[in-house]
């Protein structure tokens, strides 16, 4: 394939799994991606041979198109593609084939099973009968850290046992940090806990609409039952499920932002109009600046306005000198977003470019608005501050929350 003939292809600029085949349409490479579009185009460029490896610079020449499946996020990218490299086998992926050092995800063979993060030697040593042994397992991995980052972002979604012991009558530490279901401290059953284990199972299945479908008849027929707080509870897992927090993975694709090239991304959050509250989040250098993050209580008003809470969090923001200006500013939303913030900053006499970032019904990035180059260039670390700004503003919309009905 030439490089004008990939930039014909309709990739789209959002996560999934692509594709490269040779003439006979036989599959030579899988790979993931946090923008399809991105990706393939990289590897036709003209650093190729110093950038990637000679199976890989072969596949390129060999290969006659590209199919690609989009997912909804890198993480379900990330255990497509494992998937799929096992089931074809590709010539080209030797990363992920015949290696004992690689890694995989295990569910134990027991009455509270655990899941865990394990290389092929140890699978090995699970074969027996004893309590211990593997009776689902998922991979190969080869990217190990990817994975347990990946294994991180379900555990928040649907909370597993490790190491705690069961009926223990203490609570582990990660029951008190809510990762454990509380198998330690018997506050879930048998029942309760392998409908738990019956999600993860299907998610590294890759069966999400699946799961979403049996996890929404649990919620009807929870709420069918007057059983309003399970309910409430599952309904709280099908949301954590359709946003899932992935910017761990997406940095792991690497980028760089130029030293100096500051990016600040504010994003609100508020319940009904309730709770109004607002952030700030720092993308520079290697990625995200989390000691730089900033929190917002929006005093001017309550009620339903993301773009008045919006001025007001950035009216307040330019009142501290000591914080160091951006040099680009990055808001969740439309033109209604860009122009408040554009606003704003004419008012206070500062040039700084805006982009918008409009999302989809699944709450991902599907178009920005701003300069055209600024856009091309800074395309990954606008999505993260973005992604940041967004997980950070719900954390900080659920302490406030919480603590109001304490």
């Amino acid at each position: 394939m030439e490089y004008a003939e990939v930039k014909k292809l309709k990739l789209p600029e959002s996560p999934g799994v692509y594709f490269f085949r040779n003439a006979r349409k036989k599959i030579l490479y899988i790979g993931k991606a946090t923008s399809l579009r991105d990706r393939v185009r990289s590897y036709f460029s003209p650093d190729l041979i110093e950038t990637r490896s000679p199976l890989i610079e072969a596949m390129v020449q060999d290969a006659k198109s590209v199919d690609f499946i989009q997912t909804d996020s890198v993480l379900e990218a990330l255990i497509l593609e494992t998937s799929l490299i096992k089931t074809h086998k590709p010539l080209h992926n030797t990363d992920g084939k015949d290696d004992k050092s690689f890694n995989f995800v295990i569910i134990t063979n027991e009455k509270f099973p655990k899941v865990l993060v394990v290389r092929e030697r140890e699978i090995l040593k699970k074969k027996g009968k004893g309590k211990t042994k593997a009776k689902d397992v998922f991979g190969p991995f080869p990217h190990g850290t990817q994975l347990k980052e990946a294994v991180k972002i379900v555990r928040k979604i649907f909370p597993f046992r490790d190491t705690c012991t069961p009926h223990s009558g203490k609570p582990c530490f990660n029951r008190q940090i809510g990762l454990c279901p509380g198998i330690c401290s018997d506050e879930i059953t048998e029942k309760e806990y392998q409908k738990n284990i019956r999600n993860i199972r299907l998610f590294f299945e890759g069966k999400k609409k699946s799961l979403r479908g049996t996890l929404h008849r649990e919620m009807m027929s929870a709420a069918k039952k007057l059983e309003f707080e399970e309910a409430a509870k599952i309904k709280k897992t099908i949301f954590a499920l359709e946003h899932i927090q992935d910017v761990a993975l997406i940095k792991d694709e690497s980028f760089k932002t130029p030293s100096g090239f500051r990016i600040e991304a504010y994003d609100i959050a508020h319940l009904s109009g309730m709770f109004v509250v607002g952030v700030m989040t720092v993308v520079e250098g290697e990625g995200a600046q989390k000691s730089e993050y900033r929190k917002f209580k929006i005093k001017g008003f309550q009620g339903v306005d993301d773009t008045k809470a919006l001025k007001e969090i950035l009216e307040r923001r330019l009142t501290h000198p000591e914080w160091q200006l951006p040099k680009l500013i990055v808001v969740d939303g439309g033109t209604a977003q860009k122009n408040t913030a554009e606003q704003v900053l004419k008012d206070a006499g500062v040039k700084i470019p805006v982009v918008g970032v409009v999302k989809n019904e699944n709450h991902k990035a599907k178009e920005l608005l701003g300069n055209r180059e600024l856009k091309d260039e800074y395309e990954k670390q606008i999505i993260l501050a973005n992604s940041e700004a967004h997980r950070f503003a719900l954390g900080f919309h659920r302490k406030s929350r919480g603590r109001a009905f304490r």
